[in-house]
């Protein structure tokens, strides 16, 4: 069985996949990148398990028309993603991964918004806005 640990910078949360994500995407909004997490793993919720930590967790709540609730830690600021989230499939951000899960880009969403120092990978598809 495939196990992908996960954490923050400090090790204050902790948690693990017990499959591959579903794919790595990158988003190139103002708002991934003011994030520090412009790369992200889909994961299914039925494959994460907490290790540790998740009082350590804090959501950033953003103002409407914007729905998607970022976490980090409270302790080192490390960018999770929606951890937190209650979907069956939710974006973690993919620093927060300690090992490679050895995918590939599959999409980058938001290019028209990209700016000159995020780079294209080789095969990935191009979205000029939310891939939907």
């Amino acid at each position: 069985e495939m196990m992908i640990n996960g954490s923050c910078c400090c090790g204050a949360i902790k948690f693990k996949l017990s499959s591959k994500p579903k794919f790595l995407g990158i988003c190139h909004c103002s708002r991934c990148r003011k994030l520090g997490a412009p790369e992200f793993f889909m994961v299914k919720k039925t494959s994460f398990e907490w290790v540790c930590g998740q009082e350590n967790v804090t959501e950033y709540i953003p103002d409407a028309p914007f729905k998607y609730k970022r976490c980090f830690c409270n302790k080192c600021g490390s960018s999770l993603g929606e951890i937190l989230s209650d979907e069956n499939e939710f974006p973690i951000a993919a620093n927060a991964l300690d090992s490679d899960p050895g995918l590939k880009v599959w999409f980058h969403e938001h290019t028209a918004s990209r700016p000159s120092w995020q780079l294209i990978h080789d095969g990935a598809k191009l979205f000029e806005g939310d891939p939907g």
